[in-house]
């Protein structure tokens, strides 16, 4: 007995929409061509301050080494986007023979992902609005106070999506 035309199609689409899941390979790899950018200008700023080190006042020197945890930051959380983006959602990444597989990579699920992510970016906003503090002679009070809201609306995004996730699993438990 020949299959219904509507199976077919229907295995068709699923096969098709599965394999969608490949479209986002060319994000994951632009990810991480900006992860080398990221690490040029890492590496250009250390030498930059490097050369300036011994002209530099002391908040500016804390203001650079805030630049490069900023720039760190940012890095690990591509990196961790991209990894974690990858395997859940396009393959699953096998490197387990040679040892090199993060540990924490099979530990984080979407919602752990978000929970770092936001974590990440109120950690680069709090060292930005340090950076401001530490020029504060040189920052317009506007400015101080706008990046001030800033920081605080995303630490309350954080703390409802923290919350929100603790309510959802309480409720799957």
């Amino acid at each position: 007995m020949a299959e219904p035309i509507h199976r077919k199609l229907g295995r068709l689409m699923e096969r098709g929409l599965f394999a969608a899941r490949w479209i986002m390979a060319p994000v994951y790899f632009a990810m991480i061509l900006m992860l080398i950018l990221l690490a040029v200008k890492f590496i250009q700023e250390l030498a930059h301050d490097v050369l300036t080190v011994w002209n530099a006042a002391d908040t500016e020197v804390i203001a650079d080494a805030l630049t490069l945890i900023d720039l760190s930051l940012v890095a690990n959380l591509l990196l961790m986007v991209t990894l974690v983006s990858y395997e859940h959602f396009v393959s699953r990444l096998d490197r387990q023979d040679d040892g090199s597989r993060p540990a924490w990579l099979d530990q984080l699920d979407f919602s752990a992902l978000k929970l770092k992510l936001i974590g990440s970016i109120i950690s680069i906003a709090a060292i930005d609005l340090l950076k401001r503090f530490l020029e504060v002679h040189a920052t317009p009070r506007e400015e101080l106070v706008l990046q001030t809201v800033v920081f605080l609306g995303f630490v309350l995004a954080g703390v409802l999506l923290a919350f929100m996730d603790w309510l959802s699993a309480k409720t799957h438990h």
